[in-house]
């Protein structure tokens, strides 16, 4: 592939504008190989590794032989953008469950950083007046404005990868309100327990699990063939835990042989 002579030139000359559109280019590709990135950007292979590093470490994409991916690995989260399409029908049925069943006007209701929660900001102006509690700016955006929505955003460090404020001073400020129902996911689902990829990503999703009056998970089936390093909470430890249709039942079975309250529902 020749070298784009709109982007090549800026991106070879500065190495962020390059990242950033080398973490584009792999989100919208989900797959690019270290070669075609350096003959595009007009650099060489060794740049390329060193952007590609940089990139992963900030948790924008995972490094795999040859090239790089933003599709979700047993160990990597997912580009944000590529999460957001991903399971969209299982995620879409889940929402809409849990607001029938879980939200009332008038209640505070708690969000978490995770694309299924998103899903289910969209459905919210439903049931207002609702107040909304939130540290995703996803789901800022998407509620802004909407009548009869209050919106309470959780302010620390902004995190680019996750598009959202993490950490110990988003905690801080979770545990300054007391939501009647936090809505949150996980990464992972092992052995009974949800797991985190991210070490401020499980700080604060503890914090907001703390200060609610009852936490509801949202998970879908593709969360329970990945792993994470940090431990969240038992199954057990929430006050309930729904799931889609493609979950398979001994796994059902198994989280509520743990204690949990798990709920199945069909997606159409």
């Amino acid at each position: 592939m020749a070298t784009d002579p709109i982007a090549g030139e800026g991106a070879r000359r500065n190495p962020e504008l390059r990242r950033v559109a080398m973490r584009r280019q792999v989100s919208e590709a989900g797959f690019v190989r270290v070669a075609e990135l350096a003959s595009r950007y007009g650099v060489s292979i060794m740049t390329v590794h060193r952007d590609l590093d940089e990139l992963a470490r900030r948790g924008f994409l995972h490094k795999v032989r040859g090239g790089a991916t933003c599709a979700p690995t047993t160990t990597f989260h997912g580009d944000l953008e590529h999460r957001m399409r991903a399971q969209v029908e299982a995620k879409e049925a889940i929402a809409r469950e849990v607001l029938a069943s879980e939200v009332r006007p008038g209640q505070v209701i708690a969000l978490d950083d995770s694309t299924t929660s998103l899903m289910l900001a969209r459905l919210l102006p439903e049931r207002a007046p609702l107040t909304v509690v939130t540290h995703f700016l996803p789901v800022l955006r998407a509620l802004a404005a909407r009548p009869g929505i209050e919106l309470v955003g959780l302010g620390g460090r902004y995190d680019a990868a996750y598009d959202s404020f993490l950490g110990q001073a988003t905690a801080r400020a979770a545990a300054g309100h007391c939501p009647d129902v936090l809505f949150l996911s996980t990464t992972a689902v092992a052995q009974g327990v949800c797991r985190i990829q991210s070490r401020n990503t499980m700080v604060t999703r503890r914090a907001l699990i703390a200060s609610a009056a009852r936490s509801v998970a949202l998970i879908d089936h593709s969360k329970f063939d990945r792993r994470a390093p940090y431990r969240l909470a038992a199954v057990g430890e929430l006050d309930r835990v729904v799931v889609d249709a493609g979950t398979p039942e001994a796994t059902v079975r198994e989280l509520r042989a743990r204690g949990g309250r798990i709920d199945v529902v069909d997606v159409d």
